[in-house]
């Protein structure tokens, strides 16, 4: 054999063994490397989802900014808000001084705030609980502030009460004092006054046309056709008209006494007089006139300060200013002063109340109030939501009454929303 092949062979397995090692040496380093590599990556990944909720912070703090978003919608107008109804505010009434507000709550309890500042943080008020029959749904004052008749109603029918001793209202600290505080008493009341409907509208004025005695007198008008006139004192039933338009919207009295006007299912709207004896007391109550001019039904009117005109406002999209003082009885019919067009996409209003200076209307369509200049029937103001829900009613002060140092005129509403807003008259020359 030659001596140099085993030589051969041994080189070639030492070599082997050694690129072995050398090669096995090379890929355990690559391969810790590789891991030294991928940790940190992981840790980077895990320092990066604490980032996640940051992003939900920044999602938090939008309604912080549509709060104050919000809060700068606070309408300049908006004066108070009168808060702790339970429930649906259904009717309110200012007092004959405009001091008193009474409002008619659906938790069954009728609230008489004393507004000595429209502006105050907290208000005198009195609490009334009817008796149990039916929550009240309107309110009128009779004759002045301490005697107050109030409209309730359950499946049976409407019930009315006339309470007395309205002027001692307690303060929101009082509440352990009230047994000191003589509760108002009812002095009459009538049940079902309209059969088995309910009563959609309570006004009340005092009578002081012709030989009228200056009694209160009160209107309730049913969600049928018929309206009853009462005697606020006694509760004396004074006479009764039937509108016969297949269902009534409301009704109201002038100011005076004299007249009594019904909006109801047709375009026309009915006016009666009351005829008062020589002794001051009612004598009938009779036809007097129609307002003839509006294509469609009105949803409700108003009587100006003086009594000798009507404003009305149709679902036809117009408000019309009609002069009443005419001599009917010589066949005069009553003339459309003035037509406006309804400056709101709904085209018609829910309510309409008259300032007691006679200048601005202010109207309701939902949520929506708007204040109207009666000379020229352009809008002077709106608050698109001036409650978070359906305005119910609405009624100026008969009076200015104190914000601050000042007196101004005050509109009130009221709404399904358990509030009642108190909002200062516009400027007549703000468009």
């Amino acid at each position: 054999m030659d001596p140099v092949l085993p030589i051969a062979v041994l080189s070639v397995l030492i070599g082997a063994v050694i690129a072995v090692a050398f090669f096995g040496s090379y890929f355990r380093k690559r391969s810790s490397e590789g891991q030294s590599i991928s940790k940190p990556e992981l840790q980077e990944d895990r320092k990066k989802q604490p980032s996640k909720p940051s992003q939900h912070k920044k999602s938090h703090a939008k309604p912080h900014s549509s709060d104050k978003d919000q809060n700068k919608k606070h309408h300049p107008l908006d004066v108070n808000t009168l808060k702790g109804h339970g429930d649906s505010v259904d009717g309110l009434c200012f007092s004959p001084d405009g001091r008193s507000l009474a409002t008619a709550c659906a938790d069954g309890v009728v609230r008489v705030f004393k507004l000595d500042d429209a502006s105050s943080k907290s208000f005198k008020f009195l609490k009334i609980s009817l008796p149990v029959g039916g929550p009240p749904v309107a309110v009128s004052f009779s004759d002045d502030a301490s005697s107050l008749v109030v409209a309730s109603q359950n499946l049976s029918g409407a019930s009315l009460y006339m309470y007395g001793g309205v002027e001692k209202p307690k303060t929101p600290n009082e509440s352990n004092q009230q047994s000191k505080v003589p509760l108002p008493e009812i002095k009459w009341e009538h049940h079902k006054i309209h059969e088995k409907l309910g009563i959609l509208t309570l006004f009340g004025t005092t009578a002081s046309y012709g030989t009228a005695d200056g009694s209160g007198i009160i209107a309730s008008c049913s969600e049928g056709t018929d309206i009853i006139l009462w005697h606020g004192k006694t509760g004396k039933n004074l006479g009764h008209v039937d509108t016969n338009q297949l269902k009534n919207n409301m009704a109201a009295i002038s100011p005076n006494g004299r007249f009594i006007a019904a909006a109801a299912f047709t375009a026309d709207v009915k006016v009666w007089e009351i005829v008062y004896s020589k002794d001051g007391s009612v004598k009938e109550v009779s036809k007097a006139m129609q307002l003839k001019g509006h294509k469609s039904a009105v949803t409700w009117l108003c009587f100006t300060p003086d009594s000798e005109q009507i404003i009305t406002a149709s679902k036809d999209g117009s408000i019309r200013i009609w002069n009443i003082n005419v001599r009917y009885h010589m066949d005069e019919d009553p003339k459309t002063l003035k037509v406006f067009p309804i400056p709101l996409s709904g085209s018609h209003y829910d309510r309409l109340s008259l300032s007691p200076d006679g200048k601005i209307l202010s109207a309701t369509l939902g949520s929506t109030l708007q204040w109207l200049c009666v000379e020229t029937g352009k809008v002077l103001d709106t608050a698109d939501k001036a409650h978070e829900d359906f305005i119910t009613c609405i009624a100026w002060a008969p009076q200015a009454i104190p914000i601050g140092d000042k007196k101004v005129l005050v509109l009130a509403t009221a709404s399904v929303d358990k509030k009642v807003k108190l909002w200062a008259a516009p400027s007549l020359h703000a468009s």
